[in-house]
């Protein structure tokens, strides 16, 4: 039995997708599941958020083992095949699967592939490099006793974006208040449909398979609101009407429905409204830790103490959420 995966994906850059990730790996651990973190996204802002500078340049430098993700699928560009990753622990229940700037140079082998996976003729190797990133992902939970596996991936539409999605049980949505992600969602929901459709196409064209295949679920969990604007704990009133939006547009490309609801925090499909703890961000990566777990001893005094302990609280709920729409989504028969 697979790991289930949970990819957070806009192809609008700046919504806070790789921060979440960052945090919610270590809530997750921290409420006792054991977590893969896997960078999927060629800038590696996530390994950088774990690791610092000499810890990455040990990683990218090491070109004979397979320390990164790149490394662990990079001979199935040639005549090889995948790897089993060397995993980062982080800490007790947390681990990373390194992200590689040279992954970009992968795209190109996962487009080629895509339509080759359609032939007639043996199947083997074009299905092999699609599901590589899935592969690698279960290697690396298997290794560790993973329950949970998180996936940050690049603000695109992409090849890796779609071998990433292909991958993915479950989807979030991280969103900004404004026009730009607004626009992104739009493009987001009918592309997760074009691409889980194509994708059961393919199962369809293979059976059956020579070795095990993600199913390509990518089921909606719903939207997190990152409040990147926000004085006093509440939105300024230029970004209201795009944060007001969201629902409505989420509901109709995303979910293909309509619905009545006025805000976010009416929307049942909203699963949080994030604080930006603008004061918090440089602290914790000066630190290396998460923001909720910033000390008096990291500059958190006073008022930044106060908002540590509603970063927590905030992470733990977005967290536990997250984990009941799983599980809730596991229990019944979803269909697209």
């Amino acid at each position: 039995m697979s790991v289930p995966v949970l990819t957070f994906f806009n192809n609008k850059g700046g919504v806070g997708k790789t921060s979440l990730v960052y945090h919610l790996a270590w809530m997750f651990s921290e409420l006792g599941h054991t977590v893969v973190a896997v960078d999927l996204d060629a800038q590696a802002n996530l390994t950088a958020a774990y690791l610092d500078e000499d810890e990455l340049e040990s990683l990218w430098e090491n070109e004979r083992k397979p320390t990164t993700i790149y490394r662990t699928i990079e001979p199935l560009a040639r005549v090889g095949d995948i790897v089993e990753p060397q995993v980062q622990e982080v800490k007790q229940g947390l681990y990373l699967i390194p992200g590689d700037v040279a992954l970009a140079s992968f795209e190109d082998t996962l487009s080629e592939s895509w339509p080759a996976s359609m032939g007639d003729a043996n199947l083997y190797r074009p299905f092999r490099i699609l599901t590589a990133f899935w592969q690698v992902a279960q290697m690396a939970a298997k290794k560790v006793g993973a329950d949970i596996i998180l996936v940050d991936v690049g603000p695109n539409l992409g090849a890796i974006n779609r071998s990433a999605l292909i991958a993915s049980d479950y989807v979030a949505i991280p969103l900004g208040a404004d026009l730009f992600s607004l626009q992104g969602l739009k493009n987001l929901g009918p592309t997760l449909r074009s691409w889980r459709e194509l994708w059961k196409k393919r199962l369809d064209n293979w059976n059956p398979p020579d070795f095990a295949l993600p199913q390509g679920r990518m089921k909606p969990l719903g939207y997190v609101v990152q409040q990147h604007s926000v004085r006093l704990s509440l939105p300024v009133k230029p970004h209201d009407k795009w944060v007001n939006r969201m629902p409505a547009v989420y509901h109709e490309t995303v979910l293909q429905d309509t619905t009545t609801a006025a805000m976010p925090s009416r929307d049942g499909e909203c699963l949080a409204t994030l604080r930006h703890y603008r004061s918090l961000i440089p602290m914790g990566r000066e630190a290396r830790k998460p923001i909720f777990h910033l000390t008096s001893a990291d500059g958190a005094i006073g008022s930044h103490a106060q908002a540590v302990q509603e970063a927590y609280k905030d992470f733990k709920n977005l967290a536990e959420t997250l984990l009941q729409r799983m599980e809730a989504a596991t229990s019944t028969q979803w269909k697209p």
